[in-house]
């Protein structure tokens, strides 16, 4: 059973996340479904792209899978986690991808949103980077990741107390582009793509990958590289990592220990 809705209009293309019994869970089955719409949506030479949930969403997405989440003894997040080529996929797609945002947005979601070019979200939106709460270690992709969408003490309080901002903060502190009514904001994201796609596209593709060049330019030497994923498997091979995990599925408060 498909996960998403796919909708193509003119040069604009639309992908909604329909999962809503999982909560549209960041599965691999969903994403190979996200990464499949946007290859089709490539091929027919979209000029912009609104990614989004079912009207009146409560929850955008939840982020991971948790369930497909390994217990121990391998790196969670690596090169090769569906995430991880879903975020790919949105930072190297030629058009404009434009995150339309009802409900709240949690984790590996959050990123996801971070990841697309222009962000609008309806009032009642919050946005939450919650690896804390499951003693996950966050990849270092994915920081950058939150570390351009927000400030270095913005990205550091959601990351530290897992807390969600809400859409006005959210704009008033630059994360995300506009605050707009839940009954307006359907047409406003489709006029947004349309302005978009009157544009010309070779132009916009060109400066797409010429910011995404300049986003993830931060030097970094083989050693500091090394350091970041030693701490990361502190983690992953920690008892709280197993904890976090098993509480989650269990559906109770996890009892961290910092072992």
């Amino acid at each position: 059973m498909p996960l998403l809705q796919i909708e193509h209009t003119g040069d604009v293309g639309i992908v909604m996340l329909d999962n809503a019994a999982r909560r549209n869970a960041l599965s691999r089955e969903m994403v190979d479904e996200i990464i499949a719409a946007l290859t089709t949506f490539a091929q027919q030479r979209v000029r912009a792209v609104i990614l989004r949930a079912a009207p009146h969403s409560t929850v955008w997405s939840a982020g991971h899978d948790v369930h497909e989440l390994p217990l121990s003894g391998r790196d969670p997040l690596g090169w090769d986690d569906p995430l991880r080529y879903l975020i790919r996929e949105i930072e190297n797609f030629s058009a404009p991808v434009i995150a339309m945002i009802e409900g709240s947005v949690w984790g590996g979601a959050c990123e996801t949103v971070f990841a697309c070019d222009l962000i609008i979200a309806a009032p009642g939106a919050t946005f939450a980077i919650t690896p804390a709460r499951l003693g996950v270690p966050y990849n270092i992709a994915g920081m950058l990741t939150f570390l351009n969408g927000s400030n270095m003490r913005i990205a550091k309080e959601m990351a530290f107390t897992a807390k969600p901002v809400s859409a006005s903060r959210a704009e008033r502190l630059g994360m995300i582009n506009h605050v707009v009514p839940a009954d307006e904001i359907e047409a406003f994201c489709r006029t947004m793509a349309n302005d978009i796609a009157a544009n010309a596209p070779l132009s916009i593709s060109v400066m797409k990958e010429q910011l995404r060049i300049l986003a993830g330019a931060h030097p970094m030497s083989p050693q500091g590289f090394e350091r970041i994923q030693g701490l990361r498997r502190l983690v992953y091979d920690s008892e709280d990592y197993i904890e976090g995990i098993k509480a989650f599925k269990e559906k109770r408060k996890p009892k961290f220990t910092g072992e």
